[in-house]
């Protein structure tokens, strides 16, 4: 079975660390509920899928990519699907077939359309996809790198609770890039994502702060514990 894409951290600036590989991330793949073990019912799916039924449509796209259900990983036919999907306007679709061109898994490698795939989830609001085109444009080679663009995607992401986009945001902040330096929004960030569990942000806390003044950690402080605590009363 080929391994599944993961997340790794890579150089960002300065020494500090970004949370994403050079295009990608795992959770882009938005795989759901996990597929049983059971053997599915290909045919049957098949049938459904080709008459329009979405739920059909995700379970053998991610049959495929898997390798689950009693079907062999095939990246091909787990592209082919999602793209079904992702063309019925699906954004979890569009941001997993964005991955897939990414990676080149089951499709000719193509970073302008795993781009064009992640733009239209992210007008839909998937943080996944959001997440993806802050990496693309922080990271990417001079055609493509657009510095106030990623913090844009980036702030979207993060205010849906993506963790890694919230520390991205939070090292852009802290670099000066795609915006003026602010240490206060900076540890804000970083600190949220801390809070969130990502032992990166934690140790980046000490970068971050640096140089801060007492008052201004205190003011960042309140504030990111102030957005944790809303963001756990919202359903």
């Amino acid at each position: 079975m080929i391994g599944i894409p993961m997340i790794t951290g890579s150089p960002f600036c300065s020494g500090a660390r970004i949370r994403a590989a050079a295009v990608l991330l795992a959770s882009a793949l938005t795989l759901g509920a996990a597929i049983a073990q059971d053997r599915l019912h290909v045919e049957d799916l098949k049938v459904r899928a080709g008459a329009g039924d979405k739920a059909a449509t995700r379970t053998l796209a991610e049959a495929y990519y898997l390798g689950r259900g009693g079907v062999r990983q095939n990246f091909v036919e787990a592209a082919r699907w999602y793209l079904r999907l992702a063309r019925q306007g699906d954004a979890r679709a569009q941001t997993s077939i964005g991955l897939m061109y990414a990676h080149g898994y089951g499709v000719k490698q193509d970073l302008n359309e795993a781009r064009r795939w992640w733009s239209f989830a992210a007008a839909q609001g998937d943080p996944g996809a959001q997440y993806n085109l802050g990496v693309i444009y922080s990271q990417g080679d001079a055609a493509v790198r657009d510095d106030p663009q990623a913090l844009a995607w980036y702030e979207k992401a993060a205010a849906h609770g993506h963790v890694q986009a919230q520390m991205n945001l939070g090292m852009l902040y802290h670099e000066g890039r795609g915006t003026e330096k602010d240490p206060v929004r900076a540890y804000f960030w970083v600190r949220i994502a801390a809070l969130n569990g990502d032992a990166v942000a934690a140790e980046s806390l000490k970068t971050v702060s640096s140089g801060m003044s007492a008052s201004q950690i205190a003011e960042a402080e309140a504030e990111a514990q102030q957005w944790i605590a809303n963001s756990r009363k919202s359903p």
